[in-house]
């Protein structure tokens, strides 16, 4: 029997949802240098769900039904100012509060096409809301609703901070959505494909999901990196900061990728955006330690960034608190997650792997009084 750790290099199934081929990653064949580039987040769920790029007026109908999908029930906004009073960590306030909305929709264990895209016009809104939702509940703040004249990404930035955000950062905001949308069968999506194999329903795949994403070898590494930035807190420090981990055979957060071997094509924009936004804000001394951490690990571990890596200082720019950095990668990465469920339902089959057995073998089965009593003899 053939076994890989971690399935490293087994190819798993089939999927027209993304692929990484030569370092290149694409969304439904489109590079995504060239969506990151041009085109809108909303554009870019309407490609993973539906296969193509809108029109006009495709997109303005799919921005509105996004829209009207972002209400929460009084219910769950409950829970969550329960839970922000508990020191809960973020995604598992998002776990619970995904899991819970399938209790309050009425097609949940319905598995027709529309009902299914009608669920994940409903979970793309509301992960967004939950996130915002708690970020004000637990500052003792109400939540905000969406305005209609912003972008996905603007108003995601709005209902956090609760001010219009400037150009520059809806932009990059807006960039690092795209980025983070999908990303072949990484581990959160395998998840969410093999719950759903055995025909449960969507909220059960995106909870499934979430948990995945939750690790820090995961979604969880950019707020690890940002963690590790503050600790350093001064470009003076880097050297020996680095060199005390090196010694202790630390891993550093945010650098390699099991798939690429040039280096992660997604790293170049979000470093740019860190650049940009460190100007904006007068936090130039993030983007100029990580750019002296890159060096340094590069140089000597032979390691290139990957997309956590400057996520971290680039979400930290923008005001979002850094427990709150995987819950908005989740809030992209649901349009990725969506799309490959809805793939794994319209060619179905249960994901049962083979496990090699290497434990002990030809055991003899010893009644418990025997047992007993040779213990008794032992002791």
């Amino acid at each position: 029997m053939v076994q890989t750790k971690g399935l490293e290099g087994v190819v798993a199934t089939t999927s027209s949802v993304s692929s990484i081929i030569d370092d290149v990653l694409t969304y439904r064949g489109y590079n995504v240098d060239d969506l990151t580039d041009s085109a809108q987040f909303e554009e870019v769920i309407y490609l993973l769900w539906f296969n193509k790029l809108p029109t006009s007026q495709q997109l303005a109908e799919f921005k509105s039904e996004l829209i009207e999908n972002v209400y929460l029930p009084i219910e769950l906004l409950n829970i969550i100012e329960k839970l922000s009073k508990e020191n809960t960590h973020p995604m598992s306030i998002l776990m619970n509060c995904v899991s819970a909305l399938a209790i309050y929709d009425e097609e949940t264990n319905q598995m027709s096409e529309g009902a299914n895209y009608r669920k994940s016009l409903r979970l793309q809104g509301k992960l967004a809301s939950i996130v915002a939702a708690y970020s004000r509940i637990r500052e003792g703040k109400q939540p905000l609703i969406p305005k209609e004249d912003l972008s996905f990404a603007g108003n995601i930035l709005y209902m956090l901070n609760g001010e219009i955000p400037d150009k520059i950062s809806e932009k990059a905001f807006n960039k690092a959505l795209i980025l983070h949308a999908d990303h072949e069968l990484n581990a959160s999506t395998f998840t969410a494909r093999v719950c759903v194999a055995t025909l449960s329903d969507m909220y059960s795949g995106i909870t499934a999901a979430l948990g995945a994403l939750k690790g820090p070898l995961h979604g969880g590494a950019n707020e690890s990196v940002m963690k590790m930035l503050a600790e350093i807190n001064d470009i003076t420090q880097v050297d020996s900061y680095l060199h005390k981990a090196f010694e202790n055979k630390e891993k550093i957060m945010g650098f390699g990728h099991r798939v690429y071997k040039t280096g992660d094509p997604r790293a170049k924009h979000l470093r740019e955006m860190s650049r940009q936004l460190a100007k904006v804000t007068g936090e130039e001394k993030w983007y100029y330690m990580s750019l002296a951490i890159e060096k340094i690990v590069t140089n000597e571990k032979g390691l290139l960034p990957n997309v956590d890596f400057y996520s971290a200082s680039v979400y930290h720019s923008l005001g979002i608190q850094h427990d709150l950095f995987t819950p908005i990668f989740a809030i992209s990465r649901v349009s990725g997650w969506i799309a490959h469920i809805l793939e794994q339902y319209e060619n179905n089959r249960l994901i049962r792997p083979r496990a090699e057995y290497v434990g002990l073998k030809n055991q003899t089965f010893i009644p418990i009084q025997e047992r007993d009593e040779s213990m008794d003899v032992i002791a």
